[in-house]
């Protein structure tokens, strides 16, 4: 008997130490990626590369219109892709059963999997070629399209983890079926919804391939829809393959200010869904 605790002790430690070092080695890979980059940034960044656009080789210049762009591109992927993904996941969790259920599991896992460029593809077949030009609008479409199904295989994922008792409880008060959800399931399952919908834009806000078809890129500062409309990864991209210095210098800035978006966007969203979550 003492054996096998002896055995059974030394297998969780190891087991521990294990794991413990796989956390360890996943966190240090961040945290040198981070700071690999914020070292090759932080020089190139001023109030001024901050607010100007591009400009030619030697003249300084700025990410001002892609940051501009960036967030306009997010916000309307958002807006189109998040009651999507949400009204799916709380379909199939709660309602959904059967082939067609099943049909939409299956698409939407599809979906997670097709590479971005596709959906850049589509975007351009469907709206940019019809309008005969560029557009923010096929843009935000293209990051809504790869948005939705991540945003709906997690509420499902989430809404699934809240205790049955919680329904039950709701539904033995008379609730209907509708308000037991929206006012019950949906509460108690926000903080995870949220992560999901958080990942999404993290995932959106890193692609290029999509907006190349879609969008495309302006040296401008642009506002309307109907006109193509720069981003930051795009701009990185440009900058990155350029076989101008200054312009590395410029793409490497640009990637710390995106990483910096993407944080504040993450505690923002968290700072408001607090008191929800």
């Amino acid at each position: 008997m003492q054996t096998t605790h002896a055995r059974r002790y030394a297998t969780n430690a190891v087991m521990t130490t294990l794991t413990a070092a796989c956390a360890f080695f996943a966190v240090a890979v961040l945290v040198l990626i981070l700071g690999y980059i914020a070292y090759r940034g932080l020089g190139a960044i001023s109030f001024q590369f901050l607010i100007e656009t591009p400009k030619p080789v030697g003249e300084g210049g700025g990410i001002g219109n892609a940051i501009l762009g960036t967030l306009i591109l997010l916000a309307m992927a958002c807006v189109v892709g998040m009651p999507f993904g949400i009204a799916t996941g709380i379909y199939l969790a709660e309602y959904g059963a059967g082939r067609f259920a099943s049909l939409v599991r299956f698409l939407t896992d599809t979906l997670t999997g097709i590479p971005s460029i596709l959906v850049g593809v589509f975007v351009y077949t469907i709206i940019v070629l019809p309008m005969k030009q560029f557009s923010a609008m096929a843009g935000g479409v293209a990051l809504a399209v790869i948005m939705i199904p991540i945003v709906a295989r997690t509420t499902e994922e989430m809404i699934r983890l809240v205790p049955a008792s919680l329904r039950e409880g709701a539904l033995a008060l008379g609730a209907p079926q509708w308000r037991v959800t929206t006012g019950v399931v949906l509460p108690a399952a926000a903080s995870g919804i949220v992560t999901g919908a958080m990942l999404a834009v993290a995932r959106v806000s890193g692609e290029t391939a999509p907006l190349l078809f879609t969008a495309f890129g302006s040296r401008f500062f642009n506002v309307y829809l109907d006109q193509p409309m720069a981003s930051l990864t795009v701009q990185i991209y440009n900058y990155a393959i350029s076989p101008y210095d200054e312009w590395h210098a410029q793409a490497w800035a640009a990637t710390l200010i995106l990483m910096t978006l993407i944080l504040v966007i993450n505690i923002t969203v968290r700072f408001f869904t607090r008191q929800k979550v």
